[in-house]
């Protein structure tokens, strides 16, 4: 390029990373009426929705067209699967990327299909994950089609193809793009997901992008131009709850989604806190500390996984894990798949239960499920801890994130079976994350536009 009269600058190719049933109720989505959202835009009928990631499952019976239209004819994208085709619901496929696994666009991470079924996914009843959370799975815009573009493979998303994607995605006639990836702050002009967002709301495409998810720290957000709609990531007041239960008679709701593997005994069992070692107290190594038999509170962080941390407390012959928030973490808990009996509980708990254990020789609790909480308190919505913070450091100007929408304990379609019922018919996924607060955002957005063309 360098080579050709007139040239300015080059753009080098970046890879960006991958940024997941309750929540169209929590938004009030379902209540219905005259002046809903969902009444005057026919659940977004019409409206053409493009997602950008790593592809789609799409024989998802979240992506069924039963009842569907045909889309407008402004349409004029393509469906680039052979053996499993489009349909009226999922209008296009294309990708955009050359390496091996880029044909044809399916998605293998299940990251894509987590995040479509929740801007447009169809009625799903009996959805639940290990029998956790059980409802009706649906999107923000159920009867909204879908363009599908692959940008993405395993280890990320290159610029290159996320801003030829972007250019296609305008002329294929859709009305909301959702991006639910995102790198380091860079200036606009040096940013391919500014710039090919940019074209796209030039011609009346919205576009909306998650804020990323290194907070609490400041100055960690991603896709910062003032013309992108950036969305962080609220809790619900849904919890996927289990009970500690300890020697002095105190109860602290936690959350866990693999709740099947009962507790080791029906009595209470030893707890251990082992916070003389750095590197204990975060349960990356327990070599020298006695867990067996017991229960370990292991504090967040350290640079390993919450779920690998019951891992390696299991490995010692530890038996059960309190997985506790550090202060910046505040009340921000996860349901997710552990391997041993685990409650992860927010900072004002786990305070209480290192006092508890600091004040007695002989420790002791018992871990209960509860299963699914509605209402709990405190009141959300509140800032997820990992959600990313401002000031924007491409333009400390301008006030990010833009909005937050739910991204926590999010149930939507996966290509991956996490369910204990061998006769289970759907695939589904409680997944966290910046990644699944921005396709909320982009379903409402199509609903908006449904309604007021």
């Amino acid at each position: 390029m360098k080579k050709k009269e007139g040239f300015l600058l080059a753009y080098p190719d970046r890879l960006i990373p991958l940024q997941t049933t309750y929540t169209p109720s929590f938004l009030g989505l379902e209540d219905h009426g005259k002046h809903h959202l969902w009444d005057v835009s026919n659940y977004g009928t019409g409206v053409i929705i493009g997602v950008l990631d790593t592809g789609i499952l799409p024989n998802h019976t979240s992506f069924n067209d039963k009842g569907m239209p045909l889309p407008s004819a402004k349409w004029k994208g393509r469906c680039e699967f052979t053996a499993l085709g489009c349909n009226r619901k999922l209008i296009g496929v294309r990708t955009f990327v050359n390496e091996v696994e880029s044909q044809p666009p399916f998605d293998s991470e299940g990251h894509r299909t987590h995040t479509t079924s929740t801007a447009a996914g169809k009625f799903v009843y009996g959805a639940r994950v290990y029998r956790n959370a059980p409802g009706v799975a649906f999107g923000m815009a159920p009867r909204s089609h879908l363009e599908i573009y692959k940008v993405c493979v395993k280890n990320g998303c290159r610029t290159s193809n996320i801003v030829a994607c972007l250019d296609a995605a305008v002329g294929d006639g859709v009305d909301v793009l959702s991006l639910s990836i995102g790198g380091k702050s860079r200036p606009f002009y040096a940013d391919g997901m500014a710039i090919g967002a940019f074209g796209a709301i030039q011609k009346g495409v919205f576009v909306s992008c998650s804020a990323g998810n290194s907070g609490p720290n400041n100055s960690t957000l991603s896709n910062e131009a003032p013309w992108i709609m950036m969305v962080g990531t609220s809790m619900t007041d849904r919890l996927i709850r289990l009970i500690c239960s300890h020697g002095d008679g105190q109860q602290f709701n936690g959350e866990s989604l693999n709740q099947a593997i009962p507790f080791p005994t029906a009595s209470p069992i030893p707890l251990v806190y082992p916070s003389e070692n750095s590197d204990a107290a975060i349960c990356k190594s327990l070599q020298g500390v006695d867990v067996r038999g017991k229960a370990v509170v292991c504090d967040m962080g350290g640079g390993i996984g919450h779920v690998a941390k019951g891992s390696v407390v299991e490995a010692a012959g530890g038996v059960a894990v309190i997985v506790a928030n550090t202060k910046a973490l505040g009340y921000s808990t996860l349901a997710e798949p552990h391997v041993i009996p685990a409650s992860h509980v927010s900072y004002e708990a786990s305070e209480k239960i290192k006092a508890y254990i600091n004040s007695t020789s002989h420790p002791v609790v018992t871990i209960s499920r509860r299963d699914t909480l509605y209402r709990n308190q405190p009141a959300a919505p509140m800032v997820s801890y990992f959600s990313s913070r401002g000031p924007s450091q491409a333009s400390p100007n301008i006030l990010k994130s833009d909005i937050i929408r739910p991204g926590v304990n999010v149930l939507a379609a996966c290509t991956t079976k996490l369910n204990l019922e061998a006769n289970y018919k759907y695939t589904f996924n409680i997944i966290s994350g910046t990644s699944m607060a921005s396709p909320h955002l982009s379903g409402i957005v199509g609903l908006l536009k449904a309604a007021h063309p």
